[in-house]
């Protein structure tokens, strides 16, 4: 509760995310919620929204640029041949296929360049 405080004070305006956003993007994503879980991340997603903002205000004037924490060093897996799922039960939870594949609804009115 002190940080909610200390961000609203500081902050003066919190950047609203409204109710009517998080249906849009939850019907972009094929996600429904309760009225009171649209309630409940609009409100908890414009407090995200706000703390990311903070990092406008911190002065980086000097400080090289970093890319990653990690050292650059790739850790790769063995890669092995591996028997695949039995398509049978694979199949089995598929709402919809046609000639051994699965069916899903198309994201591109033409095609696209496929």
């Amino acid at each position: 509760m002190e940080l909610e405080y200390f961000l609203s004070s500081w902050m003066g305006e919190i950047m609203k995310i409204s109710e009517e956003e998080v249906r849009h993007v939850a019907k972009l994503s094929k996600l429904s919620f309760s009225e009171s879980e649209t309630t409940t991340f609009a409100t908890t997603l414009s407090k995200i929204v706000d703390m990311v903002e903070l990092l406008n205000e911190v002065d980086t004037e000097g400080v090289a640029i970093t890319t990653t924490m990690a050292d650059k060093k790739n850790v790769m897996r063995q890669d092995v041949a591996e028997e695949g799922t039995d398509r049978a039960l694979l199949f089995k939870n598929v709402p919809e296929k046609e000639n051994h594949f699965i069916k899903v609804p198309a994201i591109l009115d033409d095609g696209g360049d496929a």
